[in-house]
């Protein structure tokens, strides 16, 4: 899918035989960072499903493998239920520990973006634990998202308040004009 990625890395969608280390790779992000506000990995059947509304929306859930092994996954997911917002998507990359800072994030997240913007969608948001995740900040600002606004002290995590960035991506020109407000 990308020509930045290491020669031994493949994007592609995400299948079933993909579904543990998937689990494994975001039970580690839930445990031991902020990256999510979940404080109990959810079971493996819980994370099917959760899989399975991604794809039941027609939205993109991509691996990047190595060697036979998953390195890591990004998705858009519904932003919210409610049916204004069904042209708005939210981001989510998740990439094992012993992968990060090779690519494997921002080749993910192209391919997402990518994916979105052919499945219709016009903005991707992203939510950022802001103190914890530099990391993210700075891979959604090298591909185009801009910081618009920050919700303080939302999430509860390893006894301390947490703020959360919001940070926001067009995926289509905005050449309509704007309805009113």
């Amino acid at each position: 899918m990308s020509a930045n990625l290491p020669a031994s890395v493949r994007l592609r969608d995400a299948t079933a035989a993909d579904l543990e280390a998937m689990h494994r790779i975001y039970a580690h992000h839930v445990l031991c960072s902020a990256a999510s506000f979940e404080l109990t990995p959810p079971d493996l059947e819980e994370f099917s499903r959760r899989i399975q509304a991604v794809r039941d929306a027609g939205l993109p859930w991509i691996v990047a493998e190595a060697e036979g092994e998953v390195k890591g996954y990004a998705y858009a997911s519904t932003y919210r239920p409610r049916p204004a917002y069904r042209f708005t998507v939210e981001d989510s990359v998740y990439v094992d520990p012993s992968a990060q800072r090779r690519g494997i994030g921002s080749e993910l997240l192209k391919a997402v973006i990518k994916a979105a913007t052919a499945a219709g969608k016009r903005q991707m948001l992203a939510v950022i634990t802001r103190s914890a995740n530099s990391g993210s900040v700075a891979l959604h600002e090298k591909l185009g998202f801009r910081h618009v606004g920050a919700l303080a002290e939302v999430g509860f995590k390893f006894d301390c308040w947490l703020d959360t960035l919001l940070m926001q991506r067009p995926l289509i020109e905005q050449s309509e004009p704007r309805q009113r407000e």
